[in-house]
């Protein structure tokens, strides 16, 4: 390398706990992203040493994202790093060509399911995500000016679809037909998604498949109730036997049955484990997040399968994922990771394809296997604004507070045990809010149960 870029004024805020992530024109523009590809460039030369790395860049569909992907590339190029460009992929896409061509990182240009005016970067290093302390670490190279410049890295363009539509879908067998709804919600899976269901064997009734960034019929995130209303409707108009919705950048899925019923995330990744016990056997272990269900622990426990609950977040389930030898994960967010015969990263279209292949083998209707399931009532996420100052110190607290009178699991949070129910206190990594949620047998016990959270939430000011 020939020198060093100098230091760059970067706002800090957009580095985020998983990714790097901002309003366009305000707090990210190609200019920034060009630094981030410098520090990103001279962070992977450093852990491969005397190679010269390999970077696959993909980006979502969002019109911000060319000129983003622009800026990011040369930043990444400047250091001497070789760039395989995508073009409009998935970010599952993107982590897939990773693999696909032999590369040592992947960045992802994408918004994921926030609104349009919003972009960020995905990044991976050795197929494996970037976050935590290393999004900081790169945050620290491009204000030092800790980034090596010189000799400008190898360009190619590469279409990677066609290879990832036979790699899924060739893992696929459906025992029959099943017809499905395909919810994109103009996200960047509009690309993919119908011809990769229909390569499967899938009947294909696409809903908001036209790939369009500044997403004109609903938000692109499927785990948010209203946002599926129209694709609960099309299910039920159509006969199909199940809804499925991606999110933004396609690395997440919801669900709704052939009744046009929302399935929670939780619920599904419990059918996926009790699916793959059938196929390879008890014993093996199962990741999923402290805001899942406890009929997660209890039926794939009696099933004979290890769950082990975790922190929140995509990029901790996966490293907890590799570090057990899971070969399934999940969160209540709809992130689903399979290990046995995949990659082990979060990707909605191969959920998709093995959620079709779920029910064509079943007897049964997704609704009656769900129905078959224990039935708690719980809580959606309840958001409450806190001091980033003040909201780990608060979590502390609460696990001191009721760790005097109950079990509580504190691995992220406060996760309160009432036997028959459960109230989970816990600080968002990504801003300043602490997150509560309440699951219990019934309606009455639910609101005792947070009733007795609330009453500690109010001591401490916190919540109306």
């Amino acid at each position: 390398m020939n020198g060093r870029s100098g230091p760059v004024a970067v706002p800090g805020g957009i580095f985020r706990q998983y990714d790097i992530r901002g309003i366009v024109g305000e707090s990210l523009d190609p200019s920034i992203a060009e630094a981030v590809g410098r520090a990103y460039g001279a962070e992977l030369r450093d852990r491969v040493g005397g190679a010269v790395p390999k970077v696959v860049v993909g980006e979502d569909n969002r019109p911000s994202s060319p000129p983003l992907a622009d800026g990011l590339v040369r930043g990444v190029r400047a250091t001497g790093c070789d760039v395989v460009r995508l073009g409009t992929v998935p970010t599952p896409v993107a982590y897939f060509a990773e693999y696909e061509l032999g590369a040592h990182g992947s960045l992802q240009v994408t918004g994921s399911h926030n609104p349009s005016e919003y972009n960020g970067i995905k990044m991976t290093v050795a197929n494996a995500s970037l976050y935590g302390e290393a999004i900081q670490a790169l945050l620290r190279r491009i204000r030092s000016g800790n980034a090596a410049c010189g000799a400008g890295g190898g360009l190619e363009h590469a279409n990677v679809l066609p290879a990832y539509v036979a790699a899924v879908a060739g893992r696929f067998r459906p025992a029959r037909p099943v017809k499905v709804v395909v919810d994109c919600g103009n996200g960047t899976g509009a690309v993919v998604a119908v011809e990769l269901l229909e390569a499967v064997g899938a009947e294909v009734v696409p809903l908001y498949c036209d790939s369009d960034g500044t997403f004109p019929n609903h938000h692109p995130d499927p785990t948010v109730d209203e946002n599926v209303q129209d694709l609960a409707a099309a299910v039920r108009r159509h006969g199909a036997e199940v809804g499925i919705g991606l999110d933004g950048d396609a690395d997440r899925i919801g669900a709704v049955d052939g009744e046009g019923r929302i399935i929670r995330a939780d619920l599904l990744l419990l059918l996926f484990g009790l699916d793959l016990l059938r196929r390879i056997g008890p014993g093996f272990q199962m990741v999923f997040d402290i805001k899942c269900s406890q009929a997660l622990s209890e039926v794939f426990g009696r099933a004979g399968g290890v769950p082990v609950m975790w922190k929140t977040g995509h990029s901790l389930i996966k490293e907890k994922m590799r570090e057990t030898g899971a070969p399934i994960a999940g969160e209540l967010s709809g992130h689903f990771c399979f290990a046995d015969d995949y990659y082990g990263f979060d990707d909605a279209l191969y959920a998709a394809c093995r959620l079709v292949e779920l029910i064509a083998a079943s007897e049964r209707s997704l609704a009656e296997m769900v129905g078959e399931l224990p039935s708690y009532v719980s809580t959606p996420e309840i958001r409450i604004e806190v001091p980033e100052s003040e909201k780990f110190d608060l979590m502390a607290d609460a696990k001191e507070y009721f760790s005097r009178d109950y079990d509580v699991i504190g691995i992220d949070g406060a996760r309160v045990l009432f036997g028959d129910g459960w109230g989970l206190v816990r600080a968002s990594n990504t801003q300043p809010v602490i997150v509560v949620r309440y699951e219990a047998a019934t309606e009455a016990r639910l609101g005792e149960i947070r009733e007795t959270v609330e009453r500690w939430l109010h001591s401490r000011n916190i919540g109306s």
